[in-house]
C-alpha cells in the first residue's frame, strides 16, 4: 500500500540542531527505519553515543565531524557515510554547519541512541 507523507514532524534536540523525521517512530509510525532531514548550525556537536541501530548519512552542505573508535573522519557535502550498531561515535558540524539526510535501521528512537550524558 502507498502511504504519502506530507509533513515531517520536528524532533526537539539541545543545540540548535534541528531533526524533521518524515518516516519513522513519531510521525508515521513505522518500526523498521527511519528517514529525517537534519540541520545543524556551526560549531554544534553532541555527546558520545552507542546507538542499537545502524546510521546511513547522506551530507547535503557543509561537513558532519564524525568521531569513532578509529579515530575522526570529515564527511562533506554528496559524500555519505554509514556507522553500524553498537559502534560509539561522536558527531558535530563544521565551521558552516551541516545539513543531511539519516536513515537509521531498526528506526531512531532517544532510548535506542545510547547517547551518554
Amino acid at each position: 500500500m502507498v502511504r504519502r507523507i506530507d509533513s515531517a514532524t520536528r524532533i526537539p534536540v539541545p543545540g540548535g540542531k534541528v531533526i524533521e523525521e518524515y518516516v519513522g517512530r513519531v510521525n508515521s509510525g513505522d518500526e523498521a527505519l527511519s528517514i529525517a532531514h537534519m540541520k545543524a548550525p556551526a560549531g554544534w556537536e553532541e555527546p558520545a553515543q552507542t546507538p542499537e541501530f545502524a546510521e546511513y548519512t547522506l551530507v547535503l552542505k557543509g561537513v558532519v565531524i564524525v568521531e569513532h573508535a578509529g579515530g575522526t573522519t570529515e564527511v562533506g557535502a554528496g559524500q555519505a557515510f554509514v556507522s553500524e550498531p553498537g559502534e560509539k561515535i561522536r558527531y558535530s558540524s563544521g565551521p558552516e554547519g551541516a545539513e543531511y539526510v539519516a536513515v537509521c535501521l531498526p528506526a531512531f528512537s532517544p532510548e535506542s541512541a545510547g547517547r551518554e550524558e
